[in-house]
């Protein structure tokens, strides 16, 4: 009887480490409002390009996500606070975020764009200077230049800040801003919407990298499963495909697509295959 009795004890602690594994989740926190890297589809499904990616990784790594829409501003020190596990949100890698998080290998390069109004027929110069309100996202690196780049060394602007990009945008739109600073595949974006009324004045090369971000050191063990997640996707063209998909279709284009493959996405072997579904139906 003792010997049955410690059978079934060994049973239900070996069936308690595996319900533990398959309850593993992480909490991955993201601004919802920044296309083509996140937004909110007109079904209301969280749509994009990193949403996407941290979904395959957390497929290939075995672990579970619950996303979460989180103001941009509010997400790293959620993660520092530990309401946050994973920071998901066009992030760019800079040394002071470095003091107070972990940053994934970088998975994208970016400059800033300057986006102006057609009719304002203004250029680079002319639409950050002479007393002109420059629109960003509080808390972006588009900010700090902005206030490093100009306001820091003298120029006439005034920064107007905003919770998200889409605000600044809408602002520029009806005549409140005369430029809005904004990171270059976004502005694109922006621009493809509107494209009677917004253009790109110019580019400003800030050879910026994003990174998926955790809190310091790491304390679950993530940063391996993500940076291992990406090279997997990579090696499979899963990587490729989700960047044929939501850099350069349109986003009705891209939501339609993802809502014919997202089923597709259940286990490790599905990845390859709902990638190219998503890249080939958003372009056709």
């Amino acid at each position: 009887m003792k010997s049955v009795a410690w059978l079934l004890v060994a049973a239900l602690v070996v069936t308690s480490g595996l319900l533990g594994m398959a309850e593993e989740t992480y909490v991955v926190g993201s601004d919802i409002a920044w296309p083509p890297f996140e937004w909110v589809s007109a079904r209301g499904d969280y749509v994009g390009f990193d949403l996407d990616v941290m979904r395959c990784i957390a497929i290939l790594e075995g672990f579970e996500i619950e996303i979460r829409d989180i103001a941009f501003d509010s997400i790293i020190p959620g993660v520092i606070a530990g309401r946050v596990d994973i920071g998901a949100s066009g992030f760019t890698i800079t040394g002071e975020r470095a003091q107070v998080v972990d940053f994934s290998e970088p998975y994208w390069t970016s400059d800033q764009a300057v986006v102006v109004r057609v009719d304002a027929e203004k250029n680079i110069v002319t639409a950050m200077s002479g007393g002109a309100r420059v629109g960003a996202q509080r808390g972006t690196t588009g900010a700090a230049w902005v206030e490093d780049e100009l306001q820091g060394r003298g120029v006439d602007v005034q920064l107007i800040l905003y919770e998200t990009y889409p605000e600044a945008v809408m602002d520029l739109i009806a005549g409140r801003l005369d430029a809005v600073v904004q990171d270059e595949a976004p502005s694109i974006q922006a621009v493809d919407s509107y494209p009677e009324q917004l253009q790109i004045a110019g580019i400003i090369k800030t050879y910026e990298e994003f990174g998926f971000l955790v809190a310091l050191n790491d304390p679950h063990g993530l940063l391996p499963r993500i940076n291992a997640g990406m090279e997997k996707m990579k090696a499979s063209g899963a990587w490729g495909d989700l960047v044929v998909a939501y850099f350069g279709p349109t986003l009705d284009a891209v939501e339609a697509a993802w809502e014919e493959c997202i089923d597709i996405l259940r286990t490790e072997q599905d990845v390859e295959e709902f990638a190219r579904c998503l890249a080939e139906q958003a372009n056709e």
